[in-house]
């Protein structure tokens, strides 16, 4: 295949080790003309979710790409470690259900391989630091145009792991959804498309708090807790001005009830 300019990459390494500038270096040594995208390297640690979400609602508007993430919980376990194909793009972690969302925003995946080929990996793999030793020298060999096939043997994308489906239940007079995310100004976004918004009415409740279905964060006074279809196409609560999560003391992985008010 051709050389991918582009890598993005995203973790849940933060910003005050060395981890990413580690595997920037690897990076850079490997491939020095690809250019990196850093997504994010704040998803909470350890949130295998968190960072499936962002990465798959943030593929879809970057350049044609090598998507390297590790949000890598099992890491040094025997979860696989593995490459996979998906419409123009290539994504490179952890098979623990961190890519797949992704993959299906590019398309779906098309081809997925193990990666055992030790030709690749870096001279020593350590047993806690795979994104600098296995994840980040394939992603750098694949973005230079190696083919996805040299990596390591196919396997059949239906055995990959993936997360457990959020919970999303309709009911008479509205729906319950789980949480997906929570981002950094305190938005609630839920597992429910905006469509679910539709059949009701602009007053609503939130569990048992007064909501306001609106477009955007403006249309109601500051404080005022309200329900939107976010840019990704979910419905999302938030406060103008304020911290939805905060208000109504709710996490991922949490259920919201929405009713008509």
């Amino acid at each position: 295949m051709p050389p991918t300019p582009w890598i993005s990459f995203t973790t849940d390494y933060g910003l005050t080790d060395g981890f990413v500038a580690a595997c920037h270096g690897v990076l850079a040594r490997l491939a020095p003309a690809a250019r990196v995208i850093d997504v994010t390297h704040l998803v909470p640690p350890c949130d295998v979710r968190r960072g499936a979400a962002v990465l798959a609602q943030t593929v879809p508007y970057l350049p044609a790409a090598v998507h390297l993430a590790v949000v890598d919980p099992g890491v040094g376990t025997a979860r696989r470690a593995v490459a996979l194909a998906a419409g123009e793009g290539l994504l490179v972690g952890p098979d623990n259900g961190l890519l797949l969302d992704a993959a299906a925003a590019l398309g779906g995946v098309r081809a997925a391989v193990e990666l055992t080929n030790r030709d690749w990996l870096g001279a020593q793999q350590s047993a806690t630091f795979h994104g600098r030793d296995i994840f980040a020298p394939v992603a750098a060999r694949l973005a230079l145009g190696a083919p996805l096939a040299d990596a390591g043997p196919a396997i059949e994308p239906s055995t990959l792991i993936q997360l457990p489906v959020p919970l999303v239940q309709r009911e008479a007079d509205g729906f319950t959804a789980e949480i997906l995310t929570v981002d950094h100004f305190g938005n609630v976004q839920l597992a429910a498309s905006g469509d679910l918004l539709e059949p009701l009415p602009r007053s609503l409740r939130v569990q048992r708090q007064p909501a306001v279905r609106v477009h955007t964060f403006g249309d109601v006074a500051p404080g005022e807790l309200l329900v939107h279809v976010d840019s990704a196409g979910h419905v999302a609560v938030a406060v103008n001005g304020g911290r939805a999560a905060d208000l109504l003391g709710v996490a991922p992985g949490d259920r919201l009830r929405l009713t008509a008010g």
